[in-house]
């Protein structure tokens, strides 16, 4: 029985951590002891940004890996930003991209993806140019009024 509760522990900790989640015990020692807040803090974020954060992990980290730094069959979006422009970057999010075996799938047509486009490369560019760390940003900044009326108008709500 105890190698299954030592399984259960271990996968469970995986899980958590590969969710993106910044439980007490992942911080340093000293941190979660201590209370220390600047070596708890998260990176701060604009509106768009932590929206890209978190459309970016519930669509594209899948293949991508998380906080955009390349996945078993994705490349690490955190370098090919440094030299892929915003055009590029829309043209191949829309109609998608094949490379030898692997592709890129186009989601041009699945609006869960386009109509936070614009956010997932705000979020993206911002990882690339090093001025958002690794994790979930933090504070969440409360939505604007105007963009949740843009984005309901695009999801069709």
């Amino acid at each position: 029985m105890k190698p299954f509760l030592k399984l259960t522990a271990s996968a469970a900790t995986a899980l958590i951590f590969l969710s993106g989640a910044n439980p007490s015990f992942a911080r340093a020692p000293q941190a979660a002891a201590t209370g220390d807040a600047a070596a708890q803090s998260a990176p701060t974020a604009s509106w768009p940004e932590f929206s890209g954060y978190k459309r970016y992990h519930g669509n594209c980290s899948v293949c991508h890996g998380f906080d955009g730094l390349g996945g078993t069959f994705a490349p690490n979006l955190t370098k090919s930003l440094k030299t892929l422009d915003h055009d590029a970057f829309m043209e191949v999010l829309v109609n998608g991209r094949q490379n030898g075996n692997l592709a890129m799938p186009a989601f041009g047509a699945d609006p869960n993806v386009m109509c936070f486009a614009e956010d997932i490369y705000t979020y993206l560019k911002a990882r690339s140019d090093d001025k958002l760390g690794r994790g979930r940003p933090s504070p969440q900044p409360k939505k604007p009024a105007d963009v949740a009326a843009a984005e309901n108008a695009c999801l069709g709500l």
